[in-house]
């Protein structure tokens, strides 16, 4: 059986995921981990011998079609829908300024 993980490496999966918690949340995620990790255990406990490894949900092999550019001649229409363009693009506000302003 897993042993208890403990705040500590709460802490330290929450840094590993980028994720922040106050001292509140890190006390409800610490035994929510623990329970995660016993999981763990009951699957490997699980006898699986003859179970074929699934690795994918469908037996589809490609569901993605090939990436090909066409000609639509829907450029005006696009165009028509944003809502503000220049030069026969869609303009869009800065995200990153740059400027020493």
């Amino acid at each position: 059986m897993a042993e208890k993980l403990g705040r500590k490496a709460a802490e330290h999966v929450a840094e590993l995921a980028k994720l922040s918690f106050t001292d509140a949340e890190l006390d409800q995620f610490v035994p929510q981990l623990e329970a995660t990790m016993h999981l763990f255990d009951d699957l490997q406990q699980m006898d699986t011998t003859g179970v074929t490894p699934m690795y994918s949900p469908t037996q589809e092999v490609s569901v993605m079609r090939e990436d090909v550019a066409v000609a639509s001649n829907q450029r005006d229409a696009l165009l028509a829908n944003a809502p503000e363009t220049e030069q026969g693009l869609i303009k869009v506000p800065a995200i990153i300024d740059e400027s020493e302003d």
